[in-house]
């Protein structure tokens, strides 16, 4: 999506309102289970199925690309950052702090500020990801996997698998920018 496009500022806008949205869901107290339904269904457009728990406190930036499937459990301290698509299936369990993000800004020195890039993320049936863990863009996480505490992911998990790490690796080099800023 090019920014400075009327594109560009709903989305912005939407960010504002999802923003708003989630600092008051996290305002509620715990026990008000109806405010926090109400929260959620502002913030995904749609009421959140019955059997979905998501602790507060909870971030989103977009909230209206999110699919839940059945017996989801989402526990404290979660960002979700959806505006490219997340779909999370049955029965998938999420441990704190885990960041699902979709979106990003090209590499390239040049092009940052024009773009944002954006993939969807695909979480499949019966998932576990790690406290701490960081999904990101374009991600599919195959079926009954485990993504271990603390760890990246930056391609597709196979189906039966566990992962772990944050090892780095360099791709590639970056052409240089044509001014300095």
């Amino acid at each position: 999506m090019p920014t400075r496009t009327p594109e560009s500022k709903a989305f912005a806008a939407r960010v504002q309102t999802v923003m708003t949205l989630c600092a008051e869901l996290n305002a509620l107290a715990f026990t008000d289970t109806a405010g926090r339904a109400a929260k959620f269904t502002q913030i995904f457009g749609r009421p959140a199925p019955d059997s979905l728990s998501i602790l507060p406190p909870f971030y989103s930036d977009y909230g209206l690309h999110t699919s839940f499937g059945d017996r989801v459990f989402i526990n404290q301290g979660c960002f979700l950052l959806d505006y490219g698509g997340v779909t999370i299936g049955d029965r998938v369990l999420i441990g704190p702090r885990v960041t699902l993000s979709t979106s990003g800004h090209p590499v390239e020195p040049d092009e940052r500020f024009d773009y944002i890039t954006h993939a969807p993320i695909v979480i499949e049936d019966n998932v576990w990801i790690g406290a701490g863990a960081t999904i990101a863009p374009g991600v599919t996480i195959g079926h009954d996997s485990v993504v271990g505490a603390g760890t990246v992911v930056a391609k597709d998990v196979p189906p039966l698998s566990v992962v772990t790490g944050t090892n780095t690796v360099e791709r590639r080099k970056l052409n240089a920018p044509s001014s300095r800023y």
